[in-house]
């Protein structure tokens, strides 16, 4: 309980008077770290905190400034930043940047003094720093403007000023970008262009291309700037980078369609007031915005893998079938290991954006295609292409004699099982091998079986099981029953050759259970809300479900992994410390085996008794036999 913390601090708050600078620092990093949670309990120590501002050890001046950040009220931040304003311009810039997150922090808790503190960081925007302090203020106005919309039209204008003489030509493109995305969306969108446009004429070739890309936008989604910014555009259209000259070209060619099919009519002079003004915004159809708005369905990254997964598929190269995006095979999100980033450094949805604010490119893995298993054999690639892959299911202990996993790859009509089969005793070699899959099941029934031949000591061989689905059956989950067959040959470790004839044996396996979730591929979708309003609720399945999960963040982990579907605007997870205090939405989508996009909305609620939690599900899709299914995936 917080009273409890009171003897613990008010003994703090002796040693940070102490004479001894150790001492001093270990008091003020524990006080720290206590004003996280109970900043209230620490505000009786701030008058000493004040105090160590002016210490001669920087950093434990620097944890008095963001300790002080934490627990300071709202009528003490003018006071605090006159006394950073002093500070900041003697100390180094890795601790200028761990106040600077303590200010972005400040502004959550006290949103009303936004423009004091989104001004302040911009102030030290125009003074001198290095990239890493420039680019952690740039990070957190952004991350604030995510935030706090109110600041987003101020935060706009600071950076348009910052880009004016910005040295770094990677802030300066990924600023422009933003431009381009937000800029045209605020109440007067005019007032970037001289900004964006002074970029065109004084810098670099990178700054050029990244200034001609936001202009386009602009001029693509205020068709009252059309006209302006063609000429404007037209300038750019000998430059000497290609990049640049590229851009330039197909915006200029783009727009004189639009304007010749769309021309803009601006509102007349003597227009009744009171009549609603018709939004400045591009019409249906218009190729403009198609062309320079919309992105494409997917990331160039998953296009890369879907067409890589395309050319190995079976006959694919041979096929009559028009390549279009809509014919690629699909390929599921990919989840990389989370590593710990202080929500400072979250600037937007933009991945482009925020790897380049933060300076750190993430290190590209290869990801191979686990199809590839089964498109080497012949008898099993004639059944087509696979629709997706489900990760390794353990069906024994690491530690047993036989290693078994089962992958799932789901096709259209058919399952096919692959049992990676290790072999850990030296003194056997395995032959023909097989899994027995059984069950009670109405909707699959076992096809056929491929034999793994001979599995040595220490060596890893796959055995296939065939699994197809019966004609007009829903799909339901269903659980088999799994044993491995064998033949064993007993081998002299040393010499490795064989000392008997084989003789079968079986090892019973645990069971494989095969749900309506295996047949979601994890695909997201660029803009979630536009894509549930044009989905619609034709086909809209809602449920109610109380789950028994002590935790709101077990329960929102359990729901994706029911669903098998891809979390969508960093909804997969509930930020630290704020479990179970109000209801977490989920946005949640992919494709159903046949191609079948589908959405869903969860509220994770936890109820106040303890007694659990609550779940409201809405599921959308073409289908209303799919809905119906994804919904029923709640256990």
């Amino acid at each position: 309980e917080p009273q409890e913390l009171s003897p613990a601090v008010n003994v703090l708050q002796i040693f940070l008077s102490s004479p001894k600078p150790a001492v001093r620092f270990a008091a003020i990093k524990t006080v720290s770290q206590v004003a996280v949670n109970h900043p209230r309990m620490v505000s009786k120590c701030n008058e000493d905190l004040e105090a160590l501002i002016a210490d001669a050890n920087r950093s434990i001046a620097t944890l008095a400034i963001t300790t002080l950040l934490k627990t300071g009220s709202e009528n003490s931040v003018d006071r605090l930043l006159k006394q950073i304003s002093v500070f900041l311009s003697e100390i180094p810039d890795e601790y200028k940047v761990t106040i600077v997150k303590s200010i972005q922090r400040l502004c959550l808790t006290y949103p009303a003094k936004h423009r004091v503190l989104v001004g302040f960081l911009s102030n030290f925007l125009r003074e001198e720093g290095g990239f890493d302090f420039k680019r952690s203020i740039v990070n957190s106005i952004v991350s604030l403007m995510k935030q706090v919309p109110e600041t987003t039209e101020g935060s706009l204008l600071h950076l348009c000023e910052f880009i004016e003489d910005c040295e770094f030509t990677m802030l300066s493109t990924q600023i422009l970008h933003l431009l381009g995305e937000l800029g045209p969306s605020t109440s007067a969108p005019a007032r970037y262009i001289r900004f964006i446009y002074n970029r065109v004429i004084l810098e670099n070739s990178a700054v050029r291309a990244a200034a001609v890309g936001a202009l386009s936008k602009f001029a693509a989604r205020c068709p009252s700037l059309r006209s302006s910014i063609l000429t404007l555009l037209k300038r750019s259209l000998g430059d000497e980078d290609d990049e640049t000259r590229d851009r330039a070209s197909v915006a200029v060619s783009v727009l004189k369609d639009a304007m010749e099919e769309f021309p803009y009519l601006a509102p007349a002079e003597d227009a009744d007031p009171d009549e609603e003004p018709v939004p400045d915004e591009p019409q249906a159809g218009d190729p403009a915005a198609f062309v320079l708005l919309q992105g494409l369905p997917m990331s160039f990254d998953r296009l890369e893998r879907s067409i890589r997964a395309y050319v190995k598929a079976p006959a694919a190269m041979d096929s009559p079938e028009q390549l279009t995006l809509s014919t690629l095979p699909i390929v599921e999100e990919y989840e990389e290991p989370e590593s710990a980033v202080d929500e400072g450094d979250d600037i937007g949805a933009d991945p482009a954006l925020a790897a380049a604010v933060s300076g750190k490119e993430k290190e590209k893995k290869e990801v191979i295609d686990p199809a590839a298993a089964v498109y080497a054999i012949p008898e099993l690639a004639a059944l087509g292409r696979v629709f997706r892959s489900s990760p390794p299911t353990a069906l024994s202990e690491e530690e047993a004699e036989y290693v078994v996993t089962c992958v799932k790859h789901v096709l259209p009509e058919h399952i096919i099982l692959q049992f990676p089969i290790q072999n850990t005793l030296e003194d056997q070699r395995l032959v023909n091998c097989t899994v027995t899959v059984e069950g009670d099941s109405e909707c699959f029934e076992v096809a056929g079986e491929v034999a793994a031949e001979s599995i040595k000591y220490g060596e890893t061989v796959n055995a296939f099981t065939v699994i197809s689905r019966i004609p007009d059956a829903p799909l339901s989950p269903c659980n088999f029953e799994c044993v491995l067959n064998f033949g064993v040959v007993q081998v002299d470790p040393k010499s490795g050759e064989d000392e008997s004839d084989p003789f079968e044996e079986e090892y019973p396996l645990e069971e494989l259970e095969i749900a309506t979730s295996d047949f979601m591929a994890k695909v997201s979708v660029p803009d979630f809300r536009s894509s549930w309003e044009m989905v619609g609720n034709a086909n809209e399945v809602l449920e109610k479900f109380a789950l028994q999960f002590k935790k709101q963040e077990d329960a929102v982990a359990a729901v994706i992994d029911f669903l098998g579907m891809q979390p969508c605007d960093g909804t997969g997870h509930i930020k630290p410390g704020e479990g179970g205090k109000k209801p977490h939405m989920l946005h949640l989508s992919g494709v159903f085996v046949g191609g079948t996009n589908v959405l869903a909305r969860a509220q994770v609620a936890a109820q106040g008794d303890a007694s659990g939690v609550l779940l409201k599900i809405a599921v959308r899709s073409d289908d209303p036999d799919v809905s119906r299914m994804v919904a029923d995936c709640i256990r």
